[in-house]
């Protein structure tokens, strides 16, 4: 392999004879570096995790113990786990068949646990305006991250706001959700085990070695079995976006100790709305969408719409009720797709969309689009796609974003809320 060659840190494609094509030799050298570059990286620059050693003991099979989670009887594990896990693996809710290695070993994909934080313009110098980034804020304290980092390291635990949080991108589903990593008081750091199930990303914490479904926010094996997460909103903007709402903002900074080329896409043409899902083995998917369809899935009250890009990129605003609330959706162009071009900044344009509470104040808006501004009906007050009222009556006011909105592929949310509606227009 030459020097200055990097492969992919999960080999993906959307057909597993075009990819054996073009990237034959990516395929030679993945195994070499998962082993070796991936495993001595995290051991330089990652904790050292001591793994619990939970004994299996005895486990009420059968019963709930989360939201759609029920415990099943003794299974063994998925493979070479066993050698790399201290997880109590007697516990767990969902079948062990359904869990695929997705090629690097466990911390393969490092996540980050110390991150750098940089300025606005700082970042400035190496972020196009419609390079995507995932906006998180808490009180204050609004950060990007961006994909071109996030692609290579698909966890970060961070504190924003005074908020122990882990924030998290699987390149597979294209999910970024955010949680909040306090379990019972206890604060926990996430990294990547390696494997997928329905090709999404399953994390684990350090401290119990617990296994943890990425789309669910849900503990599928371990003592954690059953619990849910916290989510906190966030979104997948353009930069642009970004740095005009948040000046003062904070940016994750390419300084993150680990050797890797940032703002190339290692996944480059895997978004192909008419090929199939890499490694994907779980339900079958309905024909409702194409399986890599970009959608904003949004769930209130028990209940989940699926909101197609096309969709929105059509009518740009959206009214809408979800679970007995009203919302609105605002979908604005000029965020680039990460997964599309051989840089996650020259991808073609797909742009964002956000769900929002169309209630403020106790008021009901409803909102359309004139051209230039999201408008309500209500004041006449002009809104961002950020939710952020920029003049009118209502003008410095700001809509509250909708926390169970989720940017996903069809295949990737369906797969795990098969009751999902789809909005049509």
């Amino acid at each position: 392999m030459e020097p200055e060659t990097l492969p992919a840190p999960r080999v993906r494609a959307t057909s597993l004879g075009a990819f054996l094509r073009s990237n034959t030799k990516w395929l030679l050298t993945a195994v070499a570096l998962i082993a070796a570059a991936g495993a001595i990286a995290v051991s330089a620059h990652q904790p050292t995790a001591t793994p619990s050693h939970t004994p299996a003991g005895a486990v009420n099979v059968g019963a709930v113990v989360g939201p759609g989670c029920t415990l099943l009887p003794q299974e063994t594990p998925p493979p070479g786990t066993s050698f790399e896990f201290g997880t109590n693996f007697a516990k767990h809710c969902v079948h062990y068949s359904e869990i695929l290695s997705g090629g690097p070993i466990k911390d393969g994909i490092p996540a980050i646990d110390a991150p750098k934080i940089v300025t606005v313009g700082a970042a400035d110098a190496w972020l196009r305006p419609v390079e995507p980034v995932i906006s998180f804020q808490v009180g204050g304290d609004a950060r990007a991250y961006p994909i071109q980092i996030l692609i290579w390291h698909e966890v970060v635990n961070d504190t924003v706001g005074g908020v122990p949080v882990t924030v998290t991108f699987c390149p597979l589903c294209n999910t970024a959700i955010a949680f909040e990593r306090t379990v019972n008081g206890r604060v926990l750091d996430f990294g990547t085990t390696g494997r997928l199930r329905f090709s999404n990303l399953v994390m684990y914490d350090r401290q119990t070695e617990s296994w943890w479904q990425q789309a669910l926010g849900l503990a599928i094996a371990g003592e954690y079995t059953g619990t849910q997460l916290v989510a906190r909103p966030a979104a997948i903007i353009a930069w642009s976006e970004f740095k005009a709402a948040h000046p003062d903002g904070r940016v994750l900074s390419r300084d993150t100790g680990f050797n890797r080329p940032y703002g190339q896409n290692p996944y480059q043409g895997y978004d192909n709305i008419n090929s199939s899902p890499f490694l994907y083995q779980g339900p079958p998917l309905p024909g409702t969408l194409k399986p890599l369809a970009r959608i904003l899935a949004v769930t209130v009250g028990g209940s989940a719409v699926a909101y197609p890009f096309d969709t929105l990129g059509t009518m740009r605003v959206v009214n809408d009720t979800v679970g007995g609330t009203s919302i609105v959706v605002f979908w604005t162009p000029g965020t680039a797709s990460p997964l599309d071009g051989p840089t996650t900044s020259n991808g073609r344009d797909v742009g964002s969309a956000i769900a929002f509470a169309s209630a403020l104040n106790g008021q009901q808006l409803t909102f359309t689009f004139d051209g230039a501004h999201f408008v309500d009906a209500q004041t006449g007050s002009q809104w961002d796609g950020l939710g952020r009222a920029v003049g009118g009556k209502l003008a410095r006011q700001a809509l509250t974003p909708v926390t169970s909105a989720v940017n996903a592929f069809w295949f990737a949310w369906i797969s795990f809320q098969p009751a999902t509606r789809v909005y049509h227009g």
